[in-house]
């Protein structure tokens, strides 16, 4: 059984940073490219950033350019995003999803699982 579980979400003032981590079982992360999606309540999941099976290339949404960073451990089944100067925008449940190939982009259809979310919430 694949299974992603997401942590490190919670409550930041603007400015702010947080690192989310995506921890996998079942699989070999050197065998997927893992993106970050989120989801705010009543809009569309939207894509954040992705990461090759490697771990060699990464994309992000212009929205989280230049405060958010993509990493991977793939000896530790291991994904994280960290996250800087957050902004109440940046609010949302997010979540990690994977691909069974070498590099994808950021429509969720591009993705055959999910977990569950973790919640991130920006105030001031």
């Amino acid at each position: 059984q694949l299974y992603l579980v997401e942590s490190g979400g919670g409550l930041v003032h603007p400015g702010g940073s947080l690192r989310l981590s995506c921890a996998a079982s079942g699989l070999s992360l050197d065998e997927f490219a893992i993106g970050w999606f989120r989801q705010f309540p009543g809009k569309e999941r939207e894509g954040v950033s992705v990461i090759s099976d490697s771990g060699d290339r990464t994309n992000y949404a212009d929205s989280v350019k230049g405060r958010f960073t993509i990493s991977k451990d793939n000896a530790k089944n291991l994904v994280f995003l960290q996250m800087n100067n957050l902004k109440p925008e940046d609010t949302g449940v997010y979540s990690c999803a994977g691909a069974r190939t070498t590099m994808v982009g950021l429509g969720t259809w591009e993705y055959d699982f999910w977990g569950p979310g973790t919640q991130v919430v920006v105030y001031s």
